[in-house]
């Protein structure tokens, strides 16, 4: 499973809130969001956007791009 679904499956649940609420808020439909925990399918740029806005995270973060004390993390396999 990728970095994405991960971190969002840990937002969500760290949020407090119902799905349903967060469905309402960011404007997606459960279906959607399910996908997107169970790793079936990933946002588009603009609902990586709205998202990161949402959880107050950054993009980076949920791509897996930084951790979570807002460090690069470093990718390069050379």
């Amino acid at each position: 499973m990728s970095i994405f679904p991960k971190r969002l499956q840990k937002l969500i649940k760290e949020s407090g809130k119902t799905q349903n609420t967060i469905c309402v808020e960011l404007r997606v439909s459960k279906q959607k969001l399910s996908k997107w925990k169970n790793a079936y399918n990933e946002p588009c740029l603009d609902e990586i956007a709205r998202i990161a806005t949402y959880f107050g995270v950054t993009t980076d973060y949920l791509v897996g791009l930084e951790n979570e004390d807002g460090m690069k993390v470093n990718h390069d396999k050379r």
